[in-house]
């Protein structure tokens, strides 16, 4: 793998300003890899490889007149396909969906092409992004370049395999339980869930409505931390965050991770939450991490929210109170007719667990209660540091439900409270498989989540090339 190909998407970027690099020289850099790891991986869905090219030369052009650059201009991503893009297929993994082409993108796209990114196509998912297993009857399964038997996971499991297997610097996902974080734990590379609210979900299929727009949040993904720092405030816009359509998004400030004294913060971690026990290198990656950050002069404690051994039973609750109901009507809606068997597995679990208005109610204030507990932890923490999961990533077929569903509440529980959440690689299990660590910060604060992510990936190396030619 060459150096265009394990470089950052802000190296990239600076590179092309100072004209050590075109943009047509890396974007055709990021193909040639799509075009030699894709038929293994099944990652990228839709190229857009013409396009690509065109948009790279017409940045380099403007370079050349002498035009001001964006932040990421001239820079290649790639999308997830829950993602509406203008022109291009956009299905949501769902065969309702398989030919519509929307006619505007959706607002994260449109902030990110604003700045000069240049898409290279569309990747893979679960039907209705409601998976940890980036599978659907349009394109198939995708394989995770480091073990082609295994996951990448899901929902954003494209969105990390091609990133990690060099084909993409840059990557758009979205996050309901794990989405962007699993993947990037699978993976090996860094993924970002902001807080619930700061980033438009605009444009998003399925539309995050109801519930989802307190579980759901917008995110990139990319081999180094130092590229999420550098998207997060561009998918936020001028306005923080408000795009005047979407009326989930509270317009909070950014802070700057340069800005993060290290030694002022105080970390309560945990190898295990008390649902599901780690496997013995995750919790051996997680006591690394830690003493990392203790050598780094951060407060490091060992402690866990109480709550969180209440988070999987409010879970199943938040995601099953309607019985399916409204995955149905998504289904319905797009003009599904034959769903993938995960959904119909998932919708014949969650049958059983429809409850009347009564206990709907009852079930928003266990979640209230949840979250107020929570947040009493965290008034003696800056930072929270965790698993991402309880294993490596997978082997196919496992994720689609059941009790093994424990496994991904180190996820899923951050999703019920909103609070923002940094994956890194940590270390490596016996497989081969890399190891991520979760960083989860109060709510508004994914500057310190940010400056602690980025000195781990320093001291603990980060992403690491897959072994895939």
């Amino acid at each position: 793998m060459d150096d265009l190909l394990r470089a950052s998407a802000a190296a990239l970027a600076r590179a092309i300003r100072a004209r050590e690099v075109s943009s047509v020289e890396i974007v055709d850099a990021c193909l040639r890899r799509i075009e030699a790891v894709n038929p293994t991986l099944n990652a990228v869905v839709q190229l857009t490889a013409e396009s690509a090219r065109s948009e790279a030369r017409r940045a380099d052009a403007r370079l050349a007149r002498g035009e001001a650059a964006a932040p990421l201009h001239g820079v290649p991503m790639t999308i997830k396909d829950a993602f509406e893009t203008a022109g291009v297929i956009s299905t949501g993994g769902t065969t309702g969906r398989a030919r519509f082409v929307p006619r505007q993108d959706a607002t994260a796209v449109a902030r990110l092409r604003a700045a000069g990114a240049i898409m290279l196509g569309k990747t893979n998912l679960p039907e209705l992004s409601l998976a940890f297993e980036s599978d659907n009857l349009i394109y198939g399964r995708t394989n995770n370049p480091y073990e082609l038997t295994r996951t990448p996971g899901g929902s954003s499991g494209g969105e990390a395999a091609i990133i990690a297997a060099g084909g993409s610097p840059l990557g758009l996902g979205s996050d309901a339980a794990g989405s962007i974080r699993l993947p990037a734990h699978c993976c090996g590379i860094a993924g970002l869930k902001p807080t619930t609210g700061r980033v438009p979900c605009t444009g998003h299929f399925p539309p995050i409505e109801g519930l989802l727009e307190q579980v759901t949040a917008v995110g990139p993904l990319a081999r180094h931390v130092e590229d999420l720092i550098l998207t997060l405030p561009i998918l936020c816009g001028a306005e923080w965050g408000q795009d005047w359509r979407d009326a989930a998004v509270v317009p909070v400030p950014l802070g700057d991770p340069a800005a993060v004294d290290l030694k002022a913060l105080r970390v309560a971690f945990h190898c295990d939450n008390g649902l599901q026990q780690p496997t013995p290198e995750i919790a051996a990656a997680l006591q690394s991490a830690a003493l990392t950050l203790a050598g780094a002069g951060l407060v490091v404690e060992e402690a866990r929210p109480a709550a969180l051994e209440r988070a999987y039973g409010l879970l199943v609750g938040v995601w099953a109170a309607d019985g399916g109901a409204s995955t149905d009507t998504l289904l319905r809606e797009a003009g599904t007719t034959e769903a993938h068997p995960m959904t119909l597995k998932r919708l014949e679990r969650i049958r059983p667990y429809a409850v009347s208005g009564a206990k709907f109610g009852d079930l928003c204030v266990e979640l209230s209660r949840f979250r107020s507990d929570m947040l009493s932890f965290m008034r003696d923490y800056d930072l929270l540091l965790c698993p991402v999961n309880a294993y490596p990533a997978l082997p196919h077929g496992v994720t689609w439900g059941g009790e093994e569903f424990r496994a991904f509440t180190y996820t899923a529980a951050y999703n019920l409270v909103g609070w923002p959440g940094v994956v890194v690689r940590g270390g490596t299990s016996p497989e081969g498989l890399p190891l991520g660590v979760q960083v989860v910060a109060r709510p508004w604060r994914e500057d310190v989540a940010l400056a602690v992510a980025l000195r781990l990936e320093a001291e603990l190396g980060g992403w690491q090339p897959p072994p895939l030619r």
